[in-house]
């Protein structure tokens, strides 16, 4: 029963002792609660917890990889996860947030005038005239700290490095924020050139690093995702981000919207289903032999068996499932 979930696979030049992995999460839990929740997860038998949003920077948010705190804490949870035959990848991430032009809503958030929820598009609304006014020169910046990160996360006991291709990534990649004129904007090669130097920045600089990369897919009629690429983009995306360095693919929807989109509840309208992001899987699948990870909606495992035996997917990534129920 379960053979295909319980049965191990090279996932991108890593040896995963099963095909269930942990999707990056924000927990909301710090200190010793949050190393022990990520313990029970990995003591719970998945193959690999993928640990969200570590920055590429010394400066950013979250704990940075280039701190004596921060790495310490990574091996730490390197450790604690390595303890129970599991294996840990780094979420590589650059915020797309103007920091400078988010404190001017601080006022409004202390007082409760804006709401959390009120507050998302608010950002969002911050990040084009951001990502638009980068210079080459700090964009040539920023796409090598990932590169500098990934050496980081080796050395903190990483086993794989996950490139986050929202955020910066996915916002450098959609029209609906970048208006770029130069070798950044207009055409899709240009504007996934920033996701490909990030990934090229890693393979220059931890030559034998697994890069996996949360590929956001994006969709209109209905319109759903602002960052990332459309589906009929991926044919250009795919292969570009392959040729890059990339071993392995994370697809999800596109973020910079209702988190009830990026982390449907069975009530949602349109994303309500089981493995409701998998069709966007097939789309990848299209154009690359590269493995897959699914992730969305994998609740039942008959269901995931299912996918996974018939090579739907390669993977299964999930979250609440294991957070509600770590063993």
């Amino acid at each position: 029963m379960y053979e295909t979930i319980a049965s191990p696979i090279d996932y991108g030049g890593i040896r995963l002792k099963n095909r269930i992995i942990f999707a990056p999460t924000t927990l909301g839990l710090k200190g010793e609660a949050y190393r022990e929740k990520i313990r029970q997860i990995a003591a719970g038998g998945c193959a690999m917890i993928i640990l969200g949003d570590v920055p590429v920077s010394k400066h950013g948010f979250g704990q940075s990889l280039f701190t004596a705190k921060g790495f310490a804490a990574y091996r730490e949870l390197t450790d604690l996860i390595h303890a129970e035959n599991c294996l840990a990848c780094a979420q590589l991430h650059q915020s797309d947030s103007n920091v400078k032009a988010m404190l001017k809503y601080v006022p409004g958030v202390l007082s409760k005038k804006i709401s959390m929820e009120d507050l998302r598009p608010l950002l969002n609304q911050e990040v084009s005239p951001y990502i638009c006014g980068l210079s080459t020169r700090k964009i040539k910046q920023i796409t090598d700290s990932f590169g500098r990160a990934a050496v980081q996360a080796r050395k903190a006991g990483f086993d794989m490095v996950q490139i986050h291709g929202d955020r910066m990534c996915g916002s450098f990649a959609s029209p609906v924020f970048n208006h770029r004129t130069d070798e950044y904007g207009g055409s899709v090669e240009n504007r996934i050139r920033f996701a490909v130097e990030a990934v090229k920045a890693v393979r220059l600089q931890a030559p034998d690093l697994p890069i996996d990369f949360k590929l956001a897919v994006r969709q209109e009629n209905p319109h759903y995702g602002n960052a990332g690429v459309l589906a009929e983009e991926l044919s250009v995306v795919v292969p570009a981000l392959e040729r890059a360095g990339v071993t392995s693919f994370h697809v999800a929807l596109a973020n910079h919207s209702s988190l009830e989109d990026t982390i449907p509840p069975a009530s949602h309208p349109y994303f309500g289903k089981e493995g409701c992001f998998l069709p966007y899987c097939d789309l990848v699948r299209r154009y690359t032999r590269l493995p897959v990870c699914g992730v969305g909606g994998l609740t039942r495992p008959d269901f995931v068996e299912e996918q996974l035996s018939q090579g739907r997917i390669d993977c299964a990534a999930m979250s609440r499932q294991l957070i509600a129920d770590p063993s």
